[in-house]
């Protein structure tokens, strides 16, 4: 039976664009290629991101760090072919870069460790100074050549999970604290205005944001905002070419989104900007369940309630064009990307496209369902059905009763002939399933093809596409209500609107027999109109 419906008289709140501030994407330098570019265009026009963020700025692939000897001297030039080729595309697509000053080039480093298959330094630099020049020219680089007004638009975030002995040479925290303090200062230098923060840990090690937080302020070190990771699986049980691993509850991402201002309270960094620059369910890029309708229903809650908790929630990645763990050998790999190669959309893109159509005005808000209004009075409703992650039997016909206030259409016209309103609402649903507009299902039936030809890429971009439905339904007392039944992981959206009836005054004669010419009421003379 259908829960009773929400009430949605209290006073509206505003739906933020914490979900949409940033994605996060693949190493800097994958930017260069045409299939990441489709991918990002098609994101932007669909969803449209402000910010995007990803790994590798300042590694060897960019090319930024470049020593060398003259003279017998040694010498390091800073060269930005690449850096520019990059952000020139992602502000031509209306994406503005949400800067990681990270890794360390190999000419800079102090040791020979690495992360991921593209081998990225992850120990400390050899000469700080040195380092501390290396961020000086390439932000001055970036004022120069996008404006101080562009740059101070776009945070810069200090290294990359720094609690992590994968990512930072032991996890050593007082080496952090003091490529903090000097890449801080660093920037600052150049522009008092500009936005810096750290420290992008990742979860299990929250204790470190504390010590951070003592150290910036007992030293008086800049900081603009603080950052931190959110996923929720557990250990790798490893496949070939793949892991699974069980996931906590999707209520334990926005536990972690909170666990900074839940943190800082009280002190002098409570009041400052929280991004949670990378989140997902699970931490691996070769993960099934990144592609499945599991996964969109599982994050819409998320999406519906992290802007509450976070100034920023940053979906790990837009799109599949990724190789932290080697070349993807196949079309559907458990990458994290809301597209795949060829730009195949998962379930978790409708997701993302469904928030881009949503109001700013919230209506209601419970745990399956958000229901927002835009400024036309176009009602839209978000529903979900929930998921199991322990396994349990899946809730098929989930059912959402829905109440909502509907309004006469926006500058509508009132005293003529036409456009008249109608007391009737236009339904438009979309949704995505286990069986609908899922890309990843189809695929799995093809025998999951591992090079799709031109054909099936074709076949698999149309079982991507949501199922759409739509009706005509009444308008009571300044309001409809409706009964939303979901099936297995459906995620749908509503999008509701008031009717303005511009049927003209001979349509009561449009009915299926008339169509056909067959309405035996019609007189010859009007037949011949």
């Amino acid at each position: 039976m259908p829960s009773p419906a929400p009430d949605v008289h209290e006073t509206p709140s505003r739906l933020t664009d914490a979900w949409r501030f940033c994605v996060g994407t693949g190493r800097f330098d994958l930017a260069l290629r045409r299939d990441y570019q489709e991918s990002l265009a098609l994101v932007q026009r669909e969803i449209g991101f402000r910010h995007i963020r990803g790994h590798g700025l300042l590694s060897d692939g960019v090319g930024v760090h470049r020593p060398y000897e003259h003279g017998g001297t040694r010498h390091v030039r800073h060269a930005f072919t690449y850096v520019d080729q990059v952000i020139d595309a992602y502000l031509d697509l209306g994406v503005k870069p949400f800067l990681e000053l990270g890794f360390m080039p190999s000419g800079l480093a102090s040791g020979e460790q690495t992360v991921f298959w593209w081998r990225g330094n992850v120990t400390p630099p050899r000469d700080w100074q040195e380092w501390a020049a290396l961020v000086r020219a390439t932000v001055t680089h970036l004022i120069g050549r996008y404006g101080l007004d562009e740059v101070r638009t776009w945070p810069i975030e200090v290294w990359n999970e720094p609690n992590l002995k994968e990512f930072w040479l032991d996890a050593d925290e007082a080496a952090y604290h003091r490529l903090y303090e000097l890449t801080a200062n660093t920037v600052k230098d150049v522009d008092a205005s500009l936005q810096v923060g750290g420290p992008a840990i990742s979860p299990g090690s929250d204790e470190w944001l504390v010590r951070f937080a003592d150290f910036v302020v007992e030293r008086s070190v800049p900081i603009d905002f603080v950052s931190r990771h959110a996923y929720t699986s557990g250990p790798a049980q490893h496949v070939p070419f793949g892991v699974h691993q069980t996931l906590a509850p999707p209520s334990r991402l926005l536990e972690q989104f909170a666990t900074p201002r839940r943190q800082l309270r009280g002190g002098p960094l409570a009041d400052l900007p929280v991004h949670i620059t990378e989140f997902n369910s699970s931490y691996r890029p070769d993960n099934p369940i990144h592609d499945t309708a599991f996964h969109a229903a599982y994050l819409a809650p998320v999406l519906a309630a992290g802007g509450d908790l976070a100034d920023s929630f940053s979906y790990w990645t837009f799109c599949d064009v990724f190789e932290e763990a080697g070349v993807p050998t196949s079309l559907f790999h458990g990458g994290f990307g809301l597209l795949t190669h060829r730009q195949i959309k998962k379930p978790t893109y409708h997701l993302y496209a469904f928030m881009a159509r949503m109001g700013e005005e919230i209506l209601a808000r419970g745990e399956d369902h958000l229901v927002t209004r835009d400024d036309a009075g176009r009602v839209t409703a978000l529903a979900w059905a929930p998921v199991d992650v322990t396994g349990g039997p899946p809730a098929d016909g989930h059912t959402v009763r829905l109440s909502v206030p509907v309004g006469s259409p926006v500058g509508s016209p009132v005293g003529s002939l036409s456009g008249i309103p109608s007391g009737r609402a236009f339904l438009l649903r979309s949704s995505v399933s286990e069986e609908k507009g899922n890309a990843w299902r189809a695929w799995c039936e093809m025998g999951r093809p591992a090079s799709p030809g031109s054909r099936q890429l074709d076949a698999l971009r149309e079982a991507a596409e949501p199922v759409r439905s739509h009706r005509s339904l009444p308008i009571e007392d300044g309001r409809v209500v409706l009964d939303v039944t979901l099936d297995r992981h459906e995620v749908t959206l509503l999008e509701i609107t008031p009717v303005v009836d511009e049927t003209p005054p001979w349509g009561d004669r449009w009915d299926d027999r008339r169509l056909l010419g067959l309405d035996p009421l019609v007189s010859d003379g009007e037949a011949a109109l």
